[in-house]
């Protein structure tokens, strides 16, 4: 951990504490963002769209979100890097985590999600959830459960899955009709 690292943790998380009332939305913030993420690119698999283009993007988000998820595990595998609490640079809001801190999962998935938006050329609604995804992420440094380097290690390993799913998952292709094809 570097010296920066810590200070800006420090610096988040050091705002948490004084006014009930961030306390309580960022802690809402960081449980609640990741189902309600899912949640509002699942249930438009449902609205009427005229296009599979719709649904593609929607099918890429979900498997960027599963393949960063993956990825954060294999890196757990080798990386057992304390969560700030446990080494005194945060107060911690919530209950404590039984896994180590890097990357975080709600970093990996938020990011993902949004990138695989903005890689498949949607762009306002990757932007959007895009800024979800910073608020989501600096809401697990204000909480105490993450350094400000392990949600930056979980964006890196979002943008990937994303990217990585934008070159596999092709629009068009026999997969992707029989996919988008299904309900």
């Amino acid at each position: 951990m570097t010296d920066l690292d810590a200070a800006l943790t420090t610096w988040i998380n050091g705002w948490s504490g004084h006014i009930a009332a961030a306390d309580v939305l960022m802690t809402w913030i960081s449980a609640l963002g990741i189902p309600v993420l899912v949640l509002a690119v699942a249930v438009q698999w449902w609205l009427p769209r005229p296009d599979r283009s719709s649904r593609h993007i929607l099918v890429a988000a979900g498997l960027s979100f599963l393949l960063g998820l993956g990825f954060n595990q294999i890196v757990l595998l080798f990386v057992h890097r304390l969560r700030p609490y446990d080494v005194g640079v945060s107060r911690l809001l919530v209950e404590r985590s039984a896994d180590f801190s890097v990357p975080s999962d709600h970093a990996t998935a938020s990011v993902a999600i949004a990138t695989a938006f903005l890689l498949h050329g949607f762009k306002r609604q990757g932007l959007v959830l895009l800024a979800v995804a910073v608020l989501l992420a600096v809401s697990r440094v204000y909480i105490g459960t993450h350094f400000l380097s392990d949600v930056l290690g979980g964006a890196i390993t979002g943008v990937a899955a994303a990217a990585a799913v934008r070159a596999a998952y092709r629009e068009g292709t026999r997969a992707d009709r029989l996919i988008t094809g299904i309900l």
